[in-house]
């Protein structure tokens, strides 16, 4: 089954994942740990089939943040530094639980990235250009 385009939000959520030290590379793909550092999601990779035990990836079939990340670290989508950095340290789990709001979410991970030197259209236009490139992977599972 080819998994879904995830939400844009889960490439902003990403590159905070690896600008926080939490995806470490493993022989068969990576080790996420959560924003509340309470979970640890297992990613594989092998070719275009992908595992993850992240919700997103296990219940709703889009390509989960933990894929996206470890497809970051190995070179497979597009990574910066500079926009990985301005999103280190946001609180992703408890953001969407207090919001439910995906929308809402992202005008509040946008406004952090400006106060921290990063323009909005700057990071939305990278964002395009990890999902463009994810549109050319067609990840299965």
């Amino acid at each position: 089954m080819e998994l879904k385009l995830p939400p844009r939000i889960k490439v902003l959520e990403a590159l905070g994942a690896i600008a926080d030290g939490r995806v470490e590379k493993t022989e068969e793909g990576c080790k996420v740990i959560s924003s509340e550092r309470d979970k640890q999601y297992e990613v594989k990779i092998k070719g275009q089939v992908v595992y993850s035990d992240d919700n997103g990836t296990r219940f709703r079939g889009y390509i989960g943040y933990p894929i996206i990340s470890c497809l970051m670290l190995n070179g497979s989508l597009p990574f910066d530094d500079k926009y990985a950095n301005a999103l280190r340290g946001i609180p992703w789990k408890r953001l969407n639980e207090e919001y439910k709001n995906y929308t809402r979410v992202e005008e509040i991970v946008f406004k952090v990235s400006e106060e921290r030197g990063v323009k909005r259209e700057e990071l939305e236009k990278f964002v395009d250009h990890v999902m463009n490139k994810l549109k050319t992977l067609h990840l299965r599972r």
